[in-house]
């Protein structure tokens, strides 16, 4: 018998039981079947130890049966053992100790190689490049090794050192592949990736900021964006809150409190127990309660996002412009645990200024788990502060639909397809890099019409090969065709049709050269000017956001749809 897993497993028992009768009587029917369940399990546990023909691993089956259980609840109520605090801490703070880049697999070479670096981070300033393949840490080799198993080496204490061996393969002056190996020595470093990775003034006085996570300080990092555009003359601001999945409620409070008046209730929340009920009121005067202000969101923006926009729509301080987000209505915290372990559960739902709650799903804990997306049939009807029509459930449904730009299928097999298909855009930019030292501003750069070319006949010498839906579809309106016998009459029109669809790469990449240059100079200047340039960059072409600018510009549209008549 393992008698310290037994003894794990009995204290656990010993304290739940002491806490009901604590909190209630035995004969209570609830507290009566969760102490007759806890006994249960651990007798279960206890003859499987005991009886199992194979030697059972304590931390390996009780945290299964744990994450089993949880996964009755909802998404967001997770257990971390010891073994696994580090992710939690870096979810909740952004932070964690490394090299500061991204790293994926190479289907072709079999190597994990580096995919971005960020700025001013160890693996930049010690020389890697987009492209290296990562041969070995310290004596440990890579080769053969999968991402998660690479990037554990990678992380460690800031302030540890090692050395890196890498093969870095460029063409020649001749055309030819030439691969050097190198060795570099780097020193981790506390990382923190940036929740305003960009911001800037657009023509026309519009200012622009992106936030990517509501992680603690963001707040800070937003406000002097907000203060330096400011001092530059900005008279209406896009808020991108695009694929923010959230974060800190108190960060979140903080932002909207730049914008409205002080002792403004922004959020309620409300749970089982009185301590998880708390309201939460601005504490400051405002930077600004006056100039306009689009917030951009979509499916990704959740959570903290979501009271952000939810706050700043209810109050009428802002239009709320893109796609209907998540719609994360629920409050987490975490709960220490013995051994170095935590808890992070659901406590409360949240209510915005309106009095709505925008959670898009019930989740049942019956029959082993059930979800449940809440109909729009089923909403009920709030008002902002001025008396306009707003619903709970199902996110923040956004006061101007604006669609995203879309790529085109040829576009998204080679930017967002599977890795081997993706492979010839990675190897233009590690040979692109490597043969040009620099490239102009991000705002301003664009590809050449000879480096698309070349660009073109690497996709065509590859052998890149895509589905093609039109082809599909057009086999399928043959099979009807003649199976309803319509066939043999329209052949010559079939014919036709076939001819105008044969396939065509070369005819293809020219048809959608803009998107595909639009993607690919992104991706070039993301390796020069990382992130902050490629938000820069992108910013040229984005839909939305030029949708947003000419709402700021156009003043009475914009106060028709905050002060409706």
């Amino acid at each position: 018998m393992n008698c310290n897993a037994m003894n794990i497993i009995q204290r656990y028992l010993i304290a739940g039981l002491l806490a009901l009768t604590a909190a209630n009587s035995w004969g209570d029917n609830h507290n009566f079947a969760v102490a007759r369940n806890l006994e249960t399990f651990s007798n279960i546990y206890k003859n499987l130890d005991l009886m199992y023909v194979d030697t059972l691993d304590a931390d390996v089956t009780v945290t299964n049966g744990i994450n089993a259980m949880l996964r009755s609840l909802d998404p967001y109520t997770e257990y971390y053992p010891a073994s696994e605090m580090k992710d939690l801490k870096q979810m909740l703070t952004g932070k964690y100790a490394g090299i500061g880049a991204l790293i994926k697999k190479n289907l072709k070479t079999g190597r994990v190689m580096i995919d971005e670096l960020y700025e001013g981070m160890p693996a930049e300033t010690a020389g890697l490049k987009v492209g290296d393949a990562i041969i070995a840490v310290d004596d440990s080799t890579m080769v053969g090794k999968d991402v998660s198993y690479v990037s554990s080496h990678l992380r460690g204490e800031p302030g540890t050192t090692f050395m890196i061996k890498i093969e870095r393969t460029a063409k020649d002056k001749k055309g030819k592949d030439k691969t050097q190996t190198l060795s570099m020595k780097i020193t981790r470093k506390a990382i923190q990736l940036p929740s305003v990775p960009y911001y800037g003034m657009m023509s026309d006085s519009i200012g622009y900021v992106v936030l990517t996570q509501f992680t603690e300080n963001c707040a800070r990092d937003f406000r002097r964006a907000l203060v330096d555009m400011r001092g530059k003359g900005m008279q209406g601001l896009v808020f991108d809150l695009r694929g923010n999945g959230g974060g800190s409620l108190q960060e979140a409070i903080k932002i909207v409190n730049m914008f409205v008046p002080k002792n403004v209730t922004l959020v309620t929340t409300k749970g089982k127990l009185k301590r998880s009920n708390h309201t939460y009121k601005t504490e400051q005067e405002p930077l600004d309660s006056i100039m306009p202000v689009v917030v951009l969101v979509n499916e990704g923006s959740a959570s903290a996002s979501e009271i952000t926009a939810g706050s700043l729509q209810d109050l009428d301080r802002a239009v709320i412009m893109g796609a209907r987000t998540y719609g994360k209505g629920l409050v987490q915290q975490t709960v220490d645990l013995p051994h170095d372990g935590s808890l992070k559960l659901t406590v409360s739902k949240y209510y915005i200024p309106s009095g709505r709650c925008i959670q898009a799903i019930n989740y049942k804990h019956t029959g082993g788990g059930y979800r449940e997306h809440i109909p729009d049939s089923l909403t009920k009807e709030f008002k902002t502060k001025g008396g306009r029509i707003v619903r709970d459930g199902g996110g923040i449904k956004p006061d101007i639909e604006a669609k995203p730009d879309t790529l085109t299928n040829i576009a998204m097999y080679l930017f967002r397809g599977s890795l081997d298909s993706t492979e010839v855009v990675h190897y233009y930019v590690v040979d692109y890099i490597n043969s040009h030292e620099s490239i102009t501003k991000p705002e301003e750069y664009k590809l050449s019409d000879e480096e698309f070319a070349d660009f073109k006949q690497r996709v065509i010498k590859s052998g890149f090969k895509y589905d093609r839906e039109t082809s599909k579809e057009y086999k399928k309106l043959v099979e009807f065709a003649k199976f309803e016998g319509y066939y043999d009459d329209a052949k010559a029109e079939f014919d036709a049709l076939e001819k105008k669809l044969e396939h065509n790469l070369e005819r293809e990449l020219d048809k959608n050269r803009d998107i595909i240059c639009q993607l690919l100079e992104q991706e070039i200047v993301t390796a020069y000017y990382h992130q902050k340039g490629r938000i820069a960059n992108m910013l040229r072409t984005d839909t939305q956001v030029r949708k947003a600018k000419e709402l700021l510009l156009d003043k009475k549209r914009y106060q028709e749809i905050i002060q409706p008549k």
